[in-house]
């Protein structure tokens, strides 16, 4: 699949402007304000591309409703081929993709390059907002791209074929520390690929090699803190041809809101069994692929039914 390309073409495409900065939630809009590409309509990620009344994690993707209220009222319609264009690098122009995606959008792709680079390309920029005739676009949705809470448990349990895997740091997906969520570590079972490996110069790498967390022929959904890092790796991965990819929107700041939802971390400390009872319950749990604080937890409960019963 072509995910990213590289054009300044602002006849033939329609643009979207997704600049955004987390620490300063206003800036994309001003930087917008100030000058963007000619034609491009502005879509904010907390604004627009996220529904941030929702409490499934820190940015839920807006509903269907939302989402074609945005789409119509851009002026866009199923025939339109579309470019995205964020700061360079980062993955919010990716979580405008894979919205349009999911609204079953074939002609969408990601610049591969920033705002500032296009423009030293020579693309034309403008000061003014531009105004589309709303679209009267029915939307056909592509539920095989996407994945909430209950699918993420079937994936765990075996009910699902799938990998988990996480964009975030390899800090934060090994629990050791966590900037944001009040929460540290991981869905368990899942890998782990940094979005930040696949960036450079303020744009994503060519040659990324994801053999080392994912085969091609492996389905998998992908996660981060909030599911805006999880979309950058999500198209990175589909640009390099893997198909079976689900992303799951909530991500990890929507699987602690569930208290039972189990967590896992990296410890130093592993059980060390003194007695044969242990052990045997030791070895069956790493069998059965239980590890890091799962592996604890399970461990320290099924030695306590057998402590209560001596």
């Amino acid at each position: 699949m072509t995910v990213f390309i590289k054009t300044t073409d602002t006849e033939n495409y329609r643009w979207i402007d997704a600049r955004f900065e987390l620490h300063n939630p206003e800036s994309g809009r001003q930087l917008y304000a100030e000058e963007h590409v000619k034609g491009a309509v502005f879509w904010d990620l907390n604004d627009d591309l996220s529904d941030m009344a929702s409490n499934a994690g820190r940015h839920p993707m807006p509903s269907k409703e939302q989402l074609a209220e945005l789409i119509r009222t851009s002026g866009l319609n199923y025939e339109d081929s579309i470019v995205i264009y964020d700061q360079g690098g980062t993955a919010y122009a990716a979580r405008a993709w894979w919205l349009l995606k999911y609204a079953g959008f074939e002609k969408v792709y990601i610049s591969k390059i920033g705002f500032e680079a296009l423009k030293k390309q020579g693309i034309e920029v403008s000061t003014e907002t531009p105004r589309y005739t709303p679209s009267n676009i029915e939307l056909t949705f592509n539920e095989s791209i996407y994945a909430d809470q209950e699918y993420v448990k079937k994936v765990i349990n075996g009910e699902e074929l799938g990998v988990l895997v996480d964009a975030r740091s390899a800090k934060r997906y090994a629990g050791i520390e966590e900037p944001i969520d009040p929460v540290a570590g991981r869905i368990p079972g899942a890998r782990n690929f940094d979005l930040e490996l696949l960036v450079k110069n303020k744009q994503f790498i060519d040659d990324a090699d994801f053999s080392s967390v994912l085969q091609n022929n492996e389905p998998a959904v992908i996660y981060c803190g909030s599911g805006v890092s999880a979309a950058g790796l999500y198209a990175a991965l589909a640009e390099k041809g893997h198909e079976s990819l689900r992303l799951y929107t909530g991500s990890f700041s929507d699987w602690i809101r569930n208290e039972d939802n189990v967590v896992e971390i990296d410890r130093d400390d592993q059980p060390d069994p003194s007695d044969d009872d242990s052990k045997d319950i030791l070895a069956r749990l790493i069998e059965e692929g239980f590890s890091g604080e799962m592996l604890m937890k399970k461990f320290e409960y099924e030695k306590s039914l057998i402590d209560k019963k001596q």
